[in-house]
This record gives structure tokens, sequence and C-alpha cells, in this order.
């Protein structure tokens, strides 16, 4: 086994992870279209987490005219972190690309969409869930671990 390079998976990573995450986001425009109308005003699980984050600094949530772009951030500086932790991981441990990522993006909807979101309570649990949501979340995730390899690949070669 070639000798990890944990600074240059962790660079090639966070790069990756951003790129995915705007994949994601493109993905999910127009996969969201395909949904069922819940006809719920809620805000993403983002935004409601930026809230929470400005909360805790300013004691106020993020301001209308911020929420969005608010959400925006979180997402990608998940994506990146996410994205960071795979560089690494990847170096020491080359199966964590297997199926050219989609298992670590599968891996994400899991972790993220279906246990640490819902307990702290920025959406609902996975039981009051739509199905179509999950696949969505689970696709949408997809698209993000398939992206991530290919960048990172293309950033750092194959292991």
């Amino acid at each position: 086994m070639a000798k990890p390079r944990p600074f240059l998976g962790l660079a090639a990573g966070i790069v990756a992870g951003l790129v995915a995450s705007a994949a994601m986001a493109a993905f999910q425009a127009q996969a969201s279209k395909l949904l069922p109308d819940e006809g719920g005003d809620e805000d993403p699980a983002t935004v409601k987490a930026a809230d929470v984050a400005s909360e805790a600094v300013i004691g106020d949530p993020v301001p209308e005219p911020y929420r969005e772009s608010a959400g925006q951030a979180v997402h990608y500086v998940v994506g990146g972190v996410l994205g960071g932790i795979y560089g690494v991981l990847a170096e020491y441990k080359p199966e964590a690309s297997t199926g050219f990522g989609s298992a670590y993006g599968i891996a994400t909807s899991a972790l993220l969409d279906e246990t640490a979101v819902p307990v702290a309570g920025l959406a609902p649990a996975p039981d009051e869930t739509p199905a179509a949501t999950h696949a969505y979340g689970a696709a949408s995730h997809l698209v993000y671990g398939l992206v991530l390899e290919g960048i990172r690949r293309l950033l750092v070669g194959r292991r």
C-alpha cells in the first residue's frame, strides 16, 4: 500500500466536498420538482441549523433576508467537512471509496438525514417522513458521494 498523504487527502477532500455539495444542490433543485407538494412552509434543516448557530452566537435566529444564504452556507460547510473526512479516510483506507464513493454517500445519508438531523430536532423522525423524501435524500447523497470521489480522484489520483 502506498504511504498515506493525510494533508493532501484533507485538502482534496474539502475541495471535492464543496464541488460535490454544488452537484447535490443542482440535483436537488431538479429532483424536488418530482416530489409531491406537501404544502409545508417549514424551513429546510440547513436553515434550522443556521438558526441554532445564530441563536448560540447572537441570541437571535438568522434575519429573514439572510435565511436562504445561511442555509446554503451550512450545506457547503457540512459538505466540505464530510469531504475532508472522506479524503483523509481514503488515504488510509482505499476501500472507503467503494462503489466510486457511492457507499460513503449513502452512509452520509444514513448518518445525517436519517439520524443526526432528526435527533437534533431539525426534521421529523424517519418514521414520520414520506418514503419519497427518504428516496430523495438517499439519491441526493448518492450524487454527493459519486461526485466527491470523482473530484478527489482527479486531484490526488487513485490509491
